[in-house]
């Protein structure tokens, strides 16, 4: 399997890791959003959020409350977005959260036009016909 995760799990690909357990590796992002933007990744390798056992993805929630304060303190940051994506959106195709710490005026701040927004009572139909 040529999955670099899986690789930075097996250590034949160095990363700059902050915390690791018999269950997830975090490391930090090589391609930053911000300063301090963080993988949570599984050791075992799962596709997507299809994929992962809930036991792990309640364990990968507990990491992220361990990550939070930490870069409250180390990196004084004002918030943080917590990001998995899934499919074409998903560039590696191994699950794995993104913490992106969130900076006063970093920019990162979608800017949606309601133009492009359907009305909530279309969604609301859409979401919930049976």
């Amino acid at each position: 399997m040529n999955c670099v995760f899986c690789n930075i799990i097996k250590g034949n690909i160095p990363a700059y890791s902050i915390y690791e357990d018999e269950i997830v590796k975090v490391i930090l992002d090589v391609q930053p959003n911000t300063n301090g933007h963080m993988l949570i990744i599984p050791k075992e390798h799962v596709v997507d959020i299809n994929d992962i056992k809930i036991e792990v993805l309640t364990h990968i929630n507990m990491v992220i409350k361990k990550m939070h304060p930490l870069l409250e303190q180390a990196l004084a940051i004002n918030g943080m977005t917590i990001v998995q994506n899934n499919g074409s959106a998903q560039e590696v195709k191994h699950f794995h959260m993104h913490l992106i710490p969130r900076y006063h005026d970093d920019g990162l701040t979608p800017k949606y036009s309601s133009d492009n927004l359907l009305p909530l009572d279309v969604v609301y139909t859409k979401l919930t016909k049976k």
